[in-house]
């Protein structure tokens, strides 16, 4: 008998299944937020929103291809995002298929153009206390992350 299994609870999955988890629950939670009017997309965007109200952000996801590994530009924009997340208990993980995103968000709403997808932001609405079970996997997944030093983990999104 697991820990698990005397306290009622499900089996924390392991490697890949944890993984396959993680990148699910952050189709879900992209998808709801988007709907609710909660996703903030672009570096510039993001730094306003974190600058003005760094309480109301709820999950931050860096994203980035083999080829935006070499823009410095965007990797100290990256480091900065991460440590004013850290500072402020932000969950942050990245995502390395910028394409599958752009699937899941979409073009901007008002303009119909492709928007920078770099960095997501999740707010929640002040209004009604938003609790996504999705973004609770997600809080759980980067915590146990953090517990084995991995403090800004690598999700991949779903098919």
């Amino acid at each position: 008998m697991t820990l698990e299994e005397v306290h009622g609870q499900e089996p924390v999955p392991d490697g890949h299944d944890r993984m396959q988890g993680a990148g699910k629950a952050l189709h879900e939670l992209l998808v709801s937020a988007q709907r609710r009017g909660c996703l903030t997309a672009g570096v510039y965007e993001s730094a306003k929103l974190m600058n003005v109200d760094p309480d109301n952000v709820a999950f931050c996801v860096l994203a980035a291809d083999e080829e935006d590994e070499g823009d410095i530009a965007l990797q100290i924009h990256f480091t900065l995002i991460q440590a004013f997340c850290c500072e402020n208990d932000i969950d942050i993980v990245r995502v390395s298929d910028v394409p599958k995103l752009a699937a899941i968000v979409g073009p901007s709403e008002e303009s119909g153009e492709p928007r920078d997808l770099h960095c997501i932001l999740i707010t929640n609405p002040n209004e009604d206390g938003w609790k996504d079970p999705a973004l609770e996997k997600l809080n759980s997944f980067c915590e146990e992350s953090r517990n084995v030093n991995d403090w800004v983990p690598t999700i991949a999104l779903p098919e």
